[in-house]
């Protein structure tokens, strides 16, 4: 079985939800989410993140993230996010053409933003009064783009200037498993912080299926129809349901995250052994991104592929999953140090 190191979403799906998927295929069950599947897996959900909140499942990521934009924002609105988002980056500007909202970019340090820049956008943007926008909603990462953590610490911070300004804060948690598995801390305690959180899914193990929660009940208003026009009701909505009720079964989630944040850390320290490769920010979690000249970097994806993704030429990004092997990782390292000894020579 071939595994590389382009992306999380590459992998297949794991055992334990793949069985979910199969048992949840007997008989008949209600249609849109009136199953009792559905009712069980929001139920488990809601009590490993903390508090009350109202969960939608969906199919994507994308989806999940606009919506959440559309739901809390009109035209006249705009969001302060890092530079690095996802939502600004590699979502075809799907929030803008939902919303009509102004995006604010804010330059980040290794994926992250500071409540001052918050501050500091909310103040330019608000100076010009009814001639510009209003900052309704902080949008971040966690991890970050960059594979970082926010601190807790920082997450409160955050939260704390979004309720002097008098806005929401919304987190991309495609990869919030790997988040709360670095900072060794319960996704409750991390979700104290969040009005609105994109529960991922697909990246830890799940075939398909995302979730939108929203602890702010005002934001969650109208969005049972909401998520039907917004194209994400699945009619056979048990399947995605049952994949959430596996991953958060004897918390699936933090196995599979710990996993794919562990081989991160053992492919990071075994490449530092070579000496043309080079960590350009923190390894946290279960994505690295490295400096690598270009031609031994085209070599190197002829091993286990990765791909060309950081801010600048020559910067590349590897990412690892619940299924990565040490023997993955090992076989790599292994040839990687073979390849950089003979590029050096020739």
């Amino acid at each position: 079985m071939t595994r590389f190191f382009t992306s999380d979403n590459a992998s297949g799906v794991c055992p334990e939800v793949m069985n979910a998927l199969i048992e949840a295929n007997a008989g008949h069950m209600g249609a849109y989410g009136n199953d009792a599947l559905t009712r069980e897996a929001i139920n488990m959900v809601e009590q490993a993140l903390g508090r009350p909140a109202d969960v939608f499942f969906v199919y994507n990521g994308t989806a999940a993230n606009t919506l959440a934009c559309k739901a809390t924002l009109r035209s006249i609105d705009s969001i302060i996010c890092p530079d690095t988002a996802h939502i600004v980056t590699n979502e075809v500007g799907a929030p803008v053409n939902a919303t009509g909202s102004r995006m604010i970019t804010v330059e980040s340090s290794h994926g992250k933003i500071s409540p001052e820049q918050i501050r500091k956008a909310c103040q330019n943007e608000s100076w010009w009064g009814m001639h510009a926008t209003r900052p309704r909603l902080v949008s971040i990462s966690q991890s970050t783009e960059w594979g970082t953590v926010y601190s807790l610490d920082e997450l409160a911070a955050i939260k704390a200037v979004c309720i002097e300004l008098g806005m929401l804060l919304h987190v991309d948690g495609c990869r919030i498993y790997n988040a709360a598995v670095a900072l060794d801390c319960p996704l409750a305690e991390m979700c104290e912080h969040i009005d609105i959180l994109s529960l991922g899914g697909t990246k830890n193990g799940l075939m398909f299926g995302e979730a939108l929660v929203f602890f702010n009940a005002e934001a969650a208003d109208g969005f049972l129809h909401m998520r039907k026009q917004g194209l994400q009701l699945h009619s056979k909505m048990r399947f995605i349901s049952a994949q959430f009720k596996a991953l958060f079964t004897d918390e699936l989630w933090k196995k599979n995250a710990a996993q794919a944040n562990r081989m991160m850390s053992l492919l990071a320290e075994g490449l530092r052994e070579c000496p043309d490769i080079e960590l350009v920010c923190p390894v946290q979690t279960n994505q690295a991104f490295f400096s690598i000249p270009t031609a031994l970097a085209v070599q190197l994806q002829t091993i286990k592929d990765f791909y060309q993704n950081g801010p600048q030429p020559g910067v590349y990004r590897m990412v690892t999953s619940f299924d990565t092997t040490e023997e993955d990782v090992e076989s790599f390292v292994q040839e990687a140090k073979a390849l950089n000894k003979q590029w050096r020579m020739a």
